[in-house]
């Protein structure tokens, strides 16, 4: 298979948060380890250092089943430096398959070092990611040609073949696919609570986050002090509405048209992907791609890989520029932004089909109700990207028995205090579905960050504070956060 790459760009719009990098510890920095820490120096990525804890904890793979192979979980523990304990604030990262150590590491440090005003901050890799991981890789013996056109109905009998025989390796390793779901990632949260000595904790979760967040106040909402929850992903929203994008797209129109720059380029957004995709539906195009070795190969260019990319890059504005862009060159006839985009996003050397496997069985395991998936079916026929926002639409029936039911996608009820982060320009979790997804949490606030995308916590210092003013129970429902917009006008990497 060939394997869409992180496109997330090297960095954001810089945070200056001087009281978070400046703040002097108290002496709960210097407090006791929990059971099993270690004392580490944390470094980030711009080389700034802290003194932290470095923790583990073990759980069983699948609570359900008898003699569950047992799991180490990791955390990086940042001690609070505010003047009261406070309550440890747990990091949930996105994906499903992000690190949360590794998101502390980058942009968001500062932001982690911002929350420790409020008790000890904990990045935690969850089941199956970072440090986290013993799983192997799944790569399968299905392949999918990257120089002949494949039909959508191929694909998708390729890629539910190969999951079932993901399975069946898993299975054959010792491996209970069983155990990597939502439910047992909110029983984890609730072990590590108690691993840490608190009886109440703060989550703090992003995308896939979210997800898990929203599930724990369904499950441990006894336990929960607060929630701050961006990018919002339902119970019932794995996959996502084709005609939701759409809709983003007619808000990226509006704000594209604010420009005259901007709108003079792209007047119609719609119709420019339109016309490219159906052109690549009557004829597949055929590209030259650099490889990392030197060589240049053929890799044959659908409407559906297309579709996909899409489906990456509009997440942020600033990689809905990107992809713009080459939509524009591609309408001219000029494939060379293009080939630079897929130098970094595939491997054409590679054609057999695998798997992240933490990420497509949460996925799985999440699911969609029959009603949905039809509602979805029905969306995608005049849709313009189709089922492509998710790989796990077209896998959630190889095995039923994975599935953790309706019972599990009810949308939460639950009266504990949570902040909402919307970005309008967000093109993989849309704020019309963060209210659907919310509607039983009776404490919920809600900030809108107008032109933010799906990353937006570091976009501007005004998102740190808001944040910290829902942390010490100020009042911040209907606050809207204005960002810039990126330059929709030039080509990648120009």
């Amino acid at each position: 298979m060939t394997k869409l790459a992180s496109l997330m760009p090297p960095t954001l719009i810089p945070l200056s948060i001087a009281c978070a990098l400046t703040a002097q510890a108290t002496a709960q920095e210097t407090s006791m380890a929990h059971k099993g820490e270690t004392a580490i120096t944390f470094e980030a990525r711009s080389g700034e250092t802290v003194d932290a804890y470095e923790g583990s904890f073990t759980v069983p793979e699948n609570r359900q089943a008898d003699a569950s192979r047992m799991l180490t979980l990791k955390y990086v523990r940042f001690p609070a430096t505010g003047k009261a304990k406070g309550t440890p604030t747990i990091y949930l990262a996105g994906g499903p398959g992000g690190s949360g150590i590794n998101a502390a590491k980058h942009q968001r440090f500062p932001l982690f070092m911002a929350m420790r005003e409020f008790g000890d901050v904990i990045a935690f890799d969850q089941r199956g990611t970072g440090v986290s991981n013993d799983l192997p890789e799944c790569r399968t013996s299905q392949t999918i040609s990257t120089t002949t056109p494949i039909s959508d109905e191929d694909y998708v009998t390729a890629h539910r073949a190969a999951l079932q025989e993901c399975l069946d390796f898993l299975k054959n390793e010792g491996i209970d696919p069983h155990g990597y779901t939502t439910n047992e990632s909110v029983a984890d949260l609730n072990d590590l609570r108690q691993h840490l000595s608190a009886e109440k904790i703060n989550l703090w979760g992003i995308s896939y986050g979210s997800h898990l967040s929203l599930a724990a106040l369904k499950q441990i909402d006894d336990h929960l002090n607060r929630v701050v929850i961006m990018a919002i992903e339902g119970l019932d929203q794995t996959v996502k509405q084709p005609a939701r994008a759409d809709q983003y797209f007619d808000r990226l129109q509006a704000a594209i048209n604010t420009v005259p720059e901007a709108k003079a380029k792209f007047p119609d957004v719609k119709a420019l992907i339109k016309r490219v995709l159906d052109r690549l539906e009557a004829e597949p195009l055929m590209l030259s791609v650099p490889t990392r070795s030197g060589e240049t190969v053929p890799y044959l260019l659908q409407k559906r890989t297309m579709q996909q990319f899409t489906s990456a890059l509009v997440a942020d504005p600033t990689r809905a520029a990107i992809i713009l862009n080459v939509y524009a060159a591609l309408d001219a006839g000029i494939t060379e932004p293009l080939v630079g985009l897929m130098q970094r996003a595939v491997d054409p050397t590679d054609d057999a089909i695998s798997f992240p496997v933490m990420h497509i069985l949460m996925d799985v395991a999440s699911g969609s109700s029959q009603q949905r998936r039809d509602m979805l079916a029905t969306q995608a026929k005049t849709s313009l990207l189709g089922l492509q926002t998710n790989m796990s639409a077209i896998l959630e029936t190889v095995d039923p028995s994975l599935d953790l039911g309706e019972t599990f996608r009810a949308p939460p009820v639950s009266d504990v205090p949570v902040l909402l982060l919307s970005g309008t320009l967000d093109g993989r979790t849309y704020p019309e579905s963060a209210q659907e997804a919310t509607v039983g949490l009776s404490n919920r606030e809600t900030v809108m960050i107008k032109y933010g995308g799906h990353n937006s916590f570091m976009l501007t210092p005004k998102v740190t504070k808001t944040i910290q003013a829902f942390m010490r129970g100020q009042t911040v429902d209907g606050r809207t956060i204005t960002v810039e917009l990126p330059d929709f006008t030039s080509f990648p990497g120009r």
